[in-house]
């Protein structure tokens, strides 16, 4: 990710000039890279043996909230699945996107 500061000064009048700052982010990765799918979220934890409860439990979401979105049956937020994602990632488990595998997006576990 490439990012670029300018500053301008613009004069308000003759004792006012304002600094204008503006970033420029190149190559930004999107909101939704590094969001994870329903098929993700059953596969990891089927790889590291957890029950839909004991997600919801280390992701601080009730267990209904954890069915729902495995299903596909809700839109979850970003930070709920930032939650799912931390306390799959702390148990060991790799997200990987499309393009990080020849086989696109799937799970992996962490080599110890």
């Amino acid at each position: 990710m490439e990012i670029t500061l300018t500053v301008n000064l613009v004069p308000v009048n003759h004792k006012i000039t304002l600094a204008v700052i503006f970033i420029a982010v190149r190559y930004a990765m999107p909101y939704t890279r590094g969001m994870i799918t329903p098929a993700q979220i059953r596969a990891a934890r089927a790889l590291i043996g957890w029950k839909q409860t004991e997600l919801a439990k280390a992701a601080g979401l009730s267990e209904m909230s954890v069915k729902n979105i495995e299903r596909g049956l809700t839109d979850p937020r970003v930070s709920t699945l930032q939650a799912i994602r931390r306390a799959l990632e702390s148990a060991g488990v790799v997200f990987l996107a499309n393009g990080d595998a020849a086989m696109g997006e799937g799970v992996s576990l962490r080599e110890h």
